[in-house]
């Protein structure tokens, strides 16, 4: 058994180390910057305008001066035409550099480093505006990736009420208001979950300490510090360095959680799921008392007796043995925390992990310090036994969202939502029925009758149950929007059936949809509440042409958990429902599909020179290379030659604020 437990906990020790290191960013090789020789300038005064390219190490950004049918792109300016300016020269680069290059068989032109290029600009009005968008491409000469870049300034004096020039921003941004810092997996950016994350941390690491690992370490910990000299300082040394030792883990995981191309493979590709899948049954088999997941002795006896030789360099090593030695029930605990972050905000496993320990040091702290309090602290027995089962409940339960992640990417249809919610109602009555002492595990005590905290937690549980019911039946669960599988994914559903009796009514008294059929990938996916739209990208400029109307762009995912939040609290709104239907021509493309396209329509990465061979792959690629953003949901409103009209808009679970989004996009269009 000693192996077997020793096998696992080097396991888990690998996996976090190992996908520590996984490290691949989103590149921005270029960053803009633009200024006015004269913002105070006068009609017929001719001003300059400089523009500089400051440019990574190892890429190279093309210039504007070499013959634009070679292949690569041209550095290139666009003015937006008013009667306050005109142009009054060529757009010319500053001593860029020269040679023959091979691939491109000619002659070409780029910068390294930084770049310069310079505009005249005569001003006809004393209160000119000057709108312009620079674009261009940026090559590495070691990964052999090259990049599409823009960037938008606007200029003017100050009775244009315009700022002189646009913040600088970073390469890949062609619009000032796109490219928010979310990830692919369909987290949102960090002040959006980061605190709700947080509190869900800082929850676990209240309940760490009421596990059989834990609680008794408390009065021998706080007896260490009451009696020797300086102990209340060591004491707060001794509680930080437990916060310490656990941020390290977050600052290990960092990398990898605020990376959004591993993040979206992470949060899609079958392997990690499935592997976290099977740790989380793990995690829960430990907590149920079939084994303990421990650290091996050696590790243990090692950092203990580096504690015996004083000083605050023992305190810090008896928070690391503290830490070893309560990794049984702990290690789950911190497992799941870092496993959760993966594939949200680059440090939301680091404030997770804060979270937990601030919360788990806490009573050793406050103990030390105030040790009159320890007289109102409960003693040990059985009851901490039954905590680490509750949680290994919680850690089942959540051991299917992962499976039902790949269920939905990759179109198993074993885990529809139907069958998660029934699973969910199992685990949930078996939790009710052990706290009342119904069904007993190994190392609980035996219990006569059921105390007031067991019946009232028992209360919720079932109450719990009550709430998933209807969720057999097709009711939205909007509670758990974004866990469980959308409602497109129901074995039975009466609104659904409800729905194709309306429709199929409406088809037979010749009521027909605006609807170009087939439906490309209509076979693959679908969309909620009924709704009909398409899933390519040429189909619905097609049918915008057609019957003239814009398009609504949603960029999704199905491990996307905030696309489901939208769909459940705002799509359901009867209002939004009314206009999507009757306004707009629907696009939804899926960013994470693995559905494997013939060969015939594999394209090429002008973002990373990568072919795209799936569904998810070219949708993403789309996404990245034409509005410049990475984050799922992602709603963008098209003209019918597929032109956004007004700026995007990502997640936000205020229906009036995406009412107002959907009725300026069709004022957009209709003008």
């Amino acid at each position: 058994m000693y192996k077997i437990t020793k096998l696992i906990s080097l396991t888990l020790m690998f996996l976090f180390v190992t996908l520590s290191s996984i490290n691949a960013q989103l590149i921005n090789p270029v960053t803009w910057s633009a200024e006015l020789s004269n913002p105070d300038a006068k009609p017929g005064d001719v001003i300059e305008i400089t523009y500089h390219a400051k440019i990574k190490d190892g890429w190279y950004l093309y210039s504007s001066d070499f013959d634009p049918d070679l292949g690569p792109m041209l550095t290139e300016v666009e003015y937006k035409p008013n009667n306050t300016y005109q142009i009054a020269g060529e757009f010319t680069p500053i001593n860029p550099k020269k040679k023959y290059d091979e691939l491109w068989e000619g002659d070409i032109t780029y910068f390294k480093k930084h770049g310069e290029f310079t505009q005249k600009i005569k001003i006809l009005k004393d209160d000119f505006k000057i709108e312009v968008g620079i674009s261009g491409q940026s090559c590495s000469d070691e990964t052999g990736q090259c990049i599409p870049l823009g960037k938008e300034f606007v200029f003017g004096n100050k009775d244009a009420k315009v700022s002189t020039v646009t913040a600088v921003s970073d390469s890949k941004t062609n619009n000032t208001e796109e490219l928010k810092a979310v990830s692919s997996s369909g987290q949102p950016a960090e002040g959006e979950s980061i605190w709700g994350f947080m509190i869900s941390a800082f929850i676990f690491g209240l309940a760490a300490i009421f596990t059989p690992c834990v609680f008794p370490m408390i009065p021998l910990t706080v007896s260490f510090f009451t009696n020797q000299s300086g102990g209340k300082a060591k004491a707060l040394f001794y509680g930080l360095s437990i916060v310490g030792i656990y941020g390290l883990f977050g600052v290990v995981l960092a990398p990898l959680a605020g990376d959004p191309s591993v993040a979206n493979a992470i949060s899609t590709h079958w392997i990690p799921n499935i592997l976290f899948f099977t740790i989380f049954i793990i995690f829960a088999m430990s907590f149920f008392g079939m084994f303990e997941i421990t650290m091996p002795s050696s590790l243990v006896n090692n950092v203990d007796q580096k504690s015996d030789k004083g000083g605050f360099f023992s305190v810090f090593f008896m928070a690391f043995t503290l830490v070893l030695v309560s990794f049984s029930c702990t290690g789950p605990i911190v497992g799941t925390i870092l496993i959760e972050s993966v594939g949200g905000a680059y440090l939301k496993p680091i404030f997770g992990m804060l979270a937990f320990a601030s919360a788990f040091a806490l009573p050793f702290t406050i103990f030390a310090l105030f040790p009159g309090l320890m007289k109102g602290l409960p003693k040990s027995g059985g009851w901490l036994n039954s905590v680490k089962v509750v949680l290994g409940f919680v850690e089942l339960a959540l051991a299917f969202k992962f499976l039902s992640t790949v269920d939905l990417v990759y179109h198993w249809g074993i885990l529809d939502k139907d069958i998660m919610v029934a699973i969910w109602i199992a685990i949930s009555i078996m939790l009710g029925l052990y706290l009342l002492g119904k069904i007993r595990l190994p190392h609980d005590s035996p219990m006569d009758t059921v105390s007031p905290p067991r019946l009232i937690l028992a209360t919720i549980v079932f109450a719990f149950v009550f709430y998933l019911i209807p969720g057999l039946f097709g009711a939205p669960l909007k509670m758990l929007s974004g866990i469980l599988p959308p409602q497109t994914h129901h074995t039975f559903d009466i609104n659904a059936i409800v729905r194709q009796e309306v429709e199929n009514a409406s088809i037979s008294s010749g009521e027909q949809n605006e609807m170009l059929y087939p439906v490309k990938y209509g076979d693959i996916f679908h969309l909620p509440h009924g709704l009909k739209g398409y899933f390519d990208y040429n189909q619905a400029v097609a049918a915008s042409k057609k019957f003239g109307k814009p398009i609504f762009l949603d960029f999704t995912g199905h491990g996307c958990a905030n696309c489901r939040k939208m769909e459940d609290n705002v799509w359901s709104d009867p209002r939004v429902l009314q206009k999507l239907k009757e306004d707009y021509i629907i696009l939804a493309l899926y960013v994470d599909d693995p559905t494997k396209l013939p060969e015939s329509e594999w394209i090429t990465s002008t973002f990373d020179g990568n072919v795209k061979k799936t569904i998810g792959a070219k949708n993403f690629d789309f996404q990245i290379t034409k509005f410049n953003s990475n984050a799922q949901p992602y709603y963008c409103l098209l003209n019918s030659d597929g032109d956004k009209m007004i700026p995007a808009k990502a997640y936000d679970l205020n229906v009036e604020n995406f009412i107002e989004f959907l009725d300026n996009g069709v004022k957009s269009f209709k003008k």
